[in-house]
Protein backbone atom coordinates (compact mmCIF):
# COMPACT_ATOMS: atom_id res chain seq x y z
CA UNK A 1 0.00 0.00 0.00
CA UNK A 2 2.93 2.52 0.68
CA UNK A 3 4.38 1.98 -2.80
CA UNK A 4 0.97 2.35 -4.35
CA UNK A 5 0.73 5.96 -2.49
CA UNK A 6 4.02 6.82 -3.39
CA UNK A 7 3.69 6.14 -6.90
CA UNK A 8 0.44 8.05 -6.60
CA UNK A 9 2.60 10.98 -5.14
CA UNK A 10 4.66 11.01 -8.47
CA UNK A 11 2.03 11.02 -10.80
CA UNK A 12 0.47 13.59 -9.27
CA UNK A 13 3.42 15.91 -8.83
CA UNK A 14 4.08 14.45 -12.82
CA UNK A 15 0.44 16.13 -13.64
CA UNK A 16 0.80 19.55 -12.14
CA UNK A 17 4.60 19.79 -13.25
CA UNK A 18 3.64 19.29 -16.98
CA UNK A 19 0.57 21.83 -16.30
CA UNK A 20 2.96 24.57 -14.99
CA UNK A 21 5.38 24.00 -17.77
CA UNK A 22 2.84 24.71 -20.07
CA UNK A 23 1.49 28.15 -18.61
CA UNK A 24 3.02 31.57 -18.84
CA UNK A 25 1.18 33.95 -16.80
CA UNK A 26 0.74 34.77 -12.88
CA UNK A 27 -2.88 34.19 -12.72
CA UNK A 28 -2.95 30.76 -14.06
CA UNK A 29 0.21 29.64 -12.00
CA UNK A 30 -1.45 30.87 -9.14
CA UNK A 31 -4.63 28.86 -9.89
CA UNK A 32 -2.60 25.74 -10.14
CA UNK A 33 -0.94 26.02 -7.17
CA UNK A 34 -4.43 26.46 -5.58
CA UNK A 35 -5.42 23.58 -6.93
CA UNK A 36 -2.35 21.43 -6.46
CA UNK A 37 -2.91 22.59 -2.39
CA UNK A 38 -6.52 21.61 -2.57
CA UNK A 39 -5.97 17.97 -4.27
CA UNK A 40 -7.11 15.14 -1.67
CA UNK A 41 -4.61 12.60 -2.56
CA UNK A 42 -1.19 14.80 -3.00
CA UNK A 43 0.54 15.42 0.12
CA UNK A 44 4.01 16.56 -0.80
CA UNK A 45 5.00 20.02 -2.50
CA UNK A 46 8.84 20.61 -2.51
CA UNK A 47 9.27 18.94 -5.85
CA UNK A 48 6.64 21.54 -7.23
CA UNK A 49 8.66 24.41 -4.80
CA UNK A 50 11.47 23.87 -7.49
CA UNK A 51 9.45 24.25 -10.66
CA UNK A 52 11.51 27.01 -13.07
CA UNK A 53 7.85 28.16 -14.06
CA UNK A 54 6.75 29.28 -11.20
CA UNK A 55 9.38 31.81 -10.53
CA UNK A 56 7.07 34.02 -12.95
CA UNK A 57 4.67 34.31 -10.20
CA UNK A 58 8.08 36.49 -8.14
CA UNK A 59 7.52 40.17 -8.45
CA UNK A 60 3.37 39.92 -8.93
CA UNK A 61 0.65 40.41 -7.40
CA UNK A 62 0.21 36.44 -7.36
CA UNK A 63 3.65 36.37 -5.20
CA UNK A 64 2.50 34.69 -2.23
CA UNK A 65 0.85 32.00 -4.14
CA UNK A 66 4.75 30.99 -3.80
CA UNK A 67 4.64 31.27 0.09
CA UNK A 68 1.16 28.96 0.57
CA UNK A 69 2.96 26.71 -1.52
CA UNK A 70 5.82 26.58 0.83
CA UNK A 71 3.68 26.26 3.78
CA UNK A 72 1.87 23.24 2.20
CA UNK A 73 5.77 21.81 1.69
CA UNK A 74 7.01 22.32 5.02
CA UNK A 75 4.49 24.20 7.67
CA UNK A 76 1.31 23.33 9.57
CA UNK A 77 -1.90 25.05 10.49
CA UNK A 78 -0.18 26.91 13.41
CA UNK A 79 2.14 28.28 11.46
CA UNK A 80 -0.65 29.65 9.21
CA UNK A 81 -2.91 31.62 11.60
CA UNK A 82 0.38 32.56 12.61
CA UNK A 83 1.25 34.35 9.49
CA UNK A 84 -2.51 34.90 8.40
CA UNK A 85 -1.50 38.27 7.30
CA UNK A 86 0.53 37.61 4.79
CA UNK A 87 -0.72 34.57 3.21
CA UNK A 88 -3.96 34.47 1.19
CA UNK A 89 -6.58 33.33 2.37
CA UNK A 90 -7.58 28.92 2.24
CA UNK A 91 -9.79 27.34 0.78
CA UNK A 92 -12.20 25.19 3.41
CA UNK A 93 -10.33 21.94 1.55
CA UNK A 94 -6.96 23.77 1.47
CA UNK A 95 -7.53 24.10 5.00
CA UNK A 96 -8.58 19.86 5.74
CA UNK A 97 -5.45 19.34 3.96
CA UNK A 98 -3.15 21.54 6.45
CA UNK A 99 -4.53 19.80 9.85
CA UNK A 100 -4.14 16.37 7.69
CA UNK A 101 -0.56 17.44 7.19
CA UNK A 102 -0.17 19.04 10.50
CA UNK A 103 -0.79 15.31 12.20
CA UNK A 104 2.00 14.30 10.14
CA UNK A 105 4.54 16.69 11.46
CA UNK A 106 3.52 15.98 14.98
CA UNK A 107 3.19 12.03 14.06
CA UNK A 108 7.21 12.74 12.80
CA UNK A 109 8.33 13.22 16.94
CA UNK A 110 6.27 11.42 18.96
CA UNK A 111 3.95 7.96 18.48
CA UNK A 112 1.66 9.19 21.08
CA UNK A 113 -0.68 12.06 20.78
CA UNK A 114 -2.72 13.67 23.47
CA UNK A 115 -5.95 14.67 22.41
CA UNK A 116 -5.76 17.80 24.25
CA UNK A 117 -2.76 19.05 22.11
CA UNK A 118 -4.02 17.67 18.65
CA UNK A 119 -7.10 19.55 19.20
CA UNK A 120 -5.17 22.44 20.20
CA UNK A 121 -2.99 21.96 16.72
CA UNK A 122 -5.96 21.44 14.53
CA UNK A 123 -8.15 24.23 16.01
CA UNK A 124 -10.63 21.38 17.25
CA UNK A 125 -13.48 22.19 19.73
CA UNK A 126 -14.51 18.44 20.95
CA UNK A 127 -12.75 15.18 21.15
CA UNK A 128 -15.99 13.59 18.93
CA UNK A 129 -15.13 16.16 16.07
CA UNK A 130 -11.08 15.28 16.46
CA UNK A 131 -11.63 11.40 16.61
CA UNK A 132 -13.94 12.03 13.27
CA UNK A 133 -11.34 13.89 12.04
CA UNK A 134 -8.38 11.34 12.38
CA UNK A 135 -10.50 8.08 11.25
CA UNK A 136 -12.21 9.86 7.91
CA UNK A 137 -9.62 12.51 7.43
CA UNK A 138 -6.60 10.45 7.94
CA UNK A 139 -6.90 7.06 8.27
CA UNK A 140 -9.34 6.21 5.72
CA UNK A 141 -6.92 8.21 3.10
CA UNK A 142 -4.42 6.25 4.22
CA UNK A 143 -1.65 8.87 5.51
CA UNK A 144 -1.72 7.19 9.05
CA UNK A 145 -2.55 4.24 10.75
CA UNK A 146 -3.38 4.44 14.72
CA UNK A 147 -5.65 3.32 17.13
CA UNK A 148 -7.88 5.79 19.26
CA UNK A 149 -7.79 5.33 23.02
CA UNK A 150 -10.77 7.32 24.85
CA UNK A 151 -9.45 6.37 28.09
CA UNK A 152 -6.30 7.73 28.02
CA UNK A 153 -7.39 10.64 25.96
CA UNK A 154 -5.04 10.02 23.01
CA UNK A 155 -4.09 8.83 19.58
CA UNK A 156 -1.14 5.78 18.96
CA UNK A 157 0.42 6.22 15.48
CA UNK A 158 1.59 2.92 14.09
CA UNK A 159 2.29 4.47 10.94
CA UNK A 160 2.57 7.93 9.62
CA UNK A 161 3.34 9.22 5.73
CA UNK A 162 6.56 11.47 5.69
CA UNK A 163 6.26 14.85 4.71
CA UNK A 164 8.58 16.89 2.43
CA UNK A 165 12.02 17.63 4.08
CA UNK A 166 13.09 21.36 4.76
CA UNK A 167 16.42 22.61 3.51
CA UNK A 168 17.72 22.32 7.04
CA UNK A 169 16.13 18.98 7.51
CA UNK A 170 17.73 18.07 4.44
CA UNK A 171 21.69 18.96 5.53
CA UNK A 172 21.10 17.53 8.31
CA UNK A 173 20.14 14.38 6.54
CA UNK A 174 23.00 14.78 4.10
CA UNK A 175 25.75 15.45 7.29
CA UNK A 176 24.50 12.47 9.17
CA UNK A 177 24.78 9.92 6.36
CA UNK A 178 28.19 11.42 5.89
CA UNK A 179 29.23 11.31 9.28
CA UNK A 180 27.49 7.31 8.60
CA UNK A 181 29.76 7.27 5.34
CA UNK A 182 33.05 7.78 6.92
CA UNK A 183 32.45 6.00 9.86
CA UNK A 184 31.87 2.72 7.39
CA UNK A 185 34.98 3.47 5.58
CA UNK A 186 37.01 3.20 8.72
CA UNK A 187 35.34 0.30 9.80
CA UNK A 188 35.22 -1.47 6.48
CA UNK A 189 39.55 -0.72 6.79
CA UNK A 190 39.53 -2.09 10.11
CA UNK A 191 37.62 -5.46 8.87
CA UNK A 192 40.03 -5.59 5.88
CA UNK A 193 43.26 -5.47 7.98
CA UNK A 194 41.32 -7.95 10.06
CA UNK A 195 41.13 -10.36 7.15
CA UNK A 196 44.60 -9.31 5.95
CA UNK A 197 46.14 -10.38 9.68
CA UNK A 198 43.99 -13.73 9.43
CA UNK A 199 45.28 -14.23 6.10
CA UNK A 200 49.10 -14.07 7.40
CA UNK A 201 48.89 -15.81 10.11
CA UNK A 202 47.00 -18.60 8.34
CA UNK A 203 50.24 -18.24 5.92
CA UNK A 204 52.24 -18.55 9.01
CA UNK A 205 50.73 -20.82 10.62
CA UNK A 206 50.32 -23.15 7.88
CA UNK A 207 53.85 -22.89 7.19
CA UNK A 208 54.54 -23.69 11.02
CA UNK A 209 52.58 -27.33 10.62
CA UNK A 210 54.24 -27.90 7.14
CA UNK A 211 57.96 -27.85 9.54
CA UNK A 212 56.23 -29.57 11.99
CA UNK A 213 55.06 -32.45 10.03
CA UNK A 214 58.57 -32.43 8.11
CA UNK A 215 60.31 -32.98 11.18
CA UNK A 216 57.88 -35.91 12.04
CA UNK A 217 58.67 -37.30 9.25
CA UNK A 218 62.66 -37.03 9.80
CA UNK A 219 61.98 -38.44 13.43
CA UNK A 220 60.24 -41.52 11.75
CA UNK A 221 62.58 -41.75 8.97
CA UNK A 222 65.51 -41.65 12.05
CA UNK A 223 63.44 -44.52 14.54
CA UNK A 224 63.21 -46.55 11.06
CA UNK A 225 67.41 -46.29 10.70
CA UNK A 226 67.48 -46.99 14.32
CA UNK A 227 64.99 -50.38 13.82
CA UNK A 228 66.86 -51.26 11.36
CA UNK A 229 70.27 -50.70 12.91
CA UNK A 230 69.81 -52.63 15.89
CA UNK A 231 68.05 -55.30 14.41
CA UNK A 232 71.29 -55.86 12.00
CA UNK A 233 73.29 -55.87 14.87
CA UNK A 234 71.38 -58.63 16.91
CA UNK A 235 71.51 -60.97 14.11
CA UNK A 236 75.05 -60.13 13.44
CA UNK A 237 75.62 -60.93 16.76
CA UNK A 238 73.83 -64.04 17.13
CA UNK A 239 75.78 -65.79 14.05
CA UNK A 240 79.20 -64.84 16.22
CA UNK A 241 77.90 -66.60 19.17
CA UNK A 242 77.15 -69.56 16.85
CA UNK A 243 80.60 -69.67 15.16
CA UNK A 244 82.49 -69.85 18.50
CA UNK A 245 80.41 -72.37 19.19
CA UNK A 246 81.49 -74.72 16.67
CA UNK A 247 85.04 -73.84 17.13
CA UNK A 248 84.41 -75.24 20.79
Amino acid sequence: MAMDAERRQAELIGQFSAQAAALSSAPQLAALVLEATSHPALFAFSELLTLPALSKLVGTQYASSLDALRLFAYGTLKDYKSNSGSLPALLPDQIRKLKQLSVLTLAESTKILPYDQLMQELDVSNVRELEDFLINECMYSGIVRGKLDQLRRCFEVQFAAGRDLTPEQLNNMIDTLSDWLGTSDSLLHQIQEKIKWADTMSEVNKKHQKEFEDRVEEAKKSIKKLNNLSRQTLTYGGMTTFSLNLEE
